[in-house]
């Protein structure tokens, strides 16, 4: 697959987070995009306006003729499509050449240094605030994000000049062993996706088989306490953190009025009263994963500072949509037990006296 030589891309799902930050891509290479989702969103409108042909039937004859030349047309499918799809079923029998988003993700980044933040939960907001903490500094970033960044309105985000690409590297279907991490994140390990994996054990040998492609010179950045025994090359380093504790921790936090400060602990450093721009709880220790990365990349102390400050955080992770004296109305991705846990802990940490009512609507 020569990305730069195919003239067509052809997206089977293209309305997953992930997939629509692809079509961006190829998009900005000046490539012809087109592709089908099962129903419209806000996402494929999005998409559409910016110059993608997508259509929302399962019909072969809709395939744009642009998109029927197997020499110069590039075939990307999401493993939520099912292989007897008509579409999918097309381009398998006319011998196009298909990849799975990961496969082709892998490929993009392959050449520039990977910044990977994996794990079950935490990993799209520590990832885009990463990837803003990097676009705001004077080095830069290009980053695949599994989420809208709010500062930006988009999930992708190019540079023609910095060597970083930020990913968010999801463990579904085993995605994230396609990547090449030059550094990763490795936020949680609490068993998920078994539809998958089976078994807690095969979920956590995922992850140690994904530390060992963290590339030589590089480093995992490990939250303390997790279950995973990772296995890294020699030449990678391996550092700790959380909340509290570990290499790179917080101390001194301050909650009060709606606002969260902390001193930044790293080992060759301390960045005091940062302040979180969404505070609250669960940020905290997000925020330490990603401000570890920047700093081990040359983002200065005040860009950190200015950077944290200055974030705006994800649509659907803990986003506030109505917030008034009488009524607040907040939108989470959370559907993990233990992200819906924390979703709950962080809610009452911030609204000690209101009476808190859930809506839950199962993921996928």
């Amino acid at each position: 697959m020569n990305i730069e030589t195919i003239k067509s891309v052809y997206f089977v799902g293209a309305g997953g987070i992930g997939m629509s930050a692809l079509i961006r891509y190829f998009l900005s290479k000046g490539k012809f995009v087109a592709g089908y989702d099962r129903t419209p969103s806000a996402l494929t409108e999005h998409l559409i306006a910016e110059g993608a042909q997508i259509h929302y039937e399962e019909d072969v004859t809709l395939i744009p003729e642009n998109c029927k030349d197997k020499g110069n047309t590039l075939v990307v499918y999401t493993p939520a499509i099912p292989q007897e799809h008509a579409e999918l079923a097309y381009f398998h029998e006319n011998g196009f050449e298909i990849h799975k988003r990961s496969q082709v993700l892998g490929t993009i980044t392959r050449s520039s240094k990977g910044l990977c933040v994996a794990g079950t939960h935490g990993k799209t907001t520590t990832s885009t605030m990463a990837a803003h903490l990097f676009h705001q500094s004077h080095i830069g970033c290009t980053a695949f994000l599994g989420g809208i960044s709010k500062n930006y309105g988009t999930n992708l985000l190019l540079s023609q000049t910095s060597p970083y690409t930020v990913i968010e590297a999801d463990e579904f279907d085993r995605s994230f062993h396609r990547l090449s991490p030059y550094m990763s994140v490795i936020t949680a390990t609490d068993p998920d996706h078994l539809d998958i994996y089976g078994t807690c054990e095969a979920y956590l040998e995922s992850f140690r088989h994904y530390t060992t492609l963290i590339q030589p010179g590089g480093a995992l950045i490990i939250r303390k306490g997790l279950a995973l025994q990772p296995d890294v090359q020699p030449g990678v380093k391996i550092y700790t953190y959380s909340r509290d504790e570990g290499d790179f921790h917080a101390e001194n936090i301050r909650i009060g009025n709606g606002e969260i400060f902390i001193d930044f602990v790293a080992p060759d450093t301390r960045i005091n009263d940062i302040r979180l721009g969404v505070p609250i709880g669960i940020n905290i220790e997000n925020s330490v994963a990603a401000m570890a990365l920047a700093h081990l990349n040359g983002v200065t102390d005040e860009e950190i500072k200015q950077g944290m400050a200055s974030f705006r955080g994800v649509d659907r992770r803990f986003d506030f949509k109505i917030k008034t004296d009488k009524l607040v109305f907040l939108s989470d991705y959370a559907h993990h037990p233990a992200e819906i846990a924390q979703s709950v802990k962080s809610i009452r940490e911030l609204y000690k006296d209101k009476k808190i009512t859930a809506i839950f609507q199962p993921h996928l």
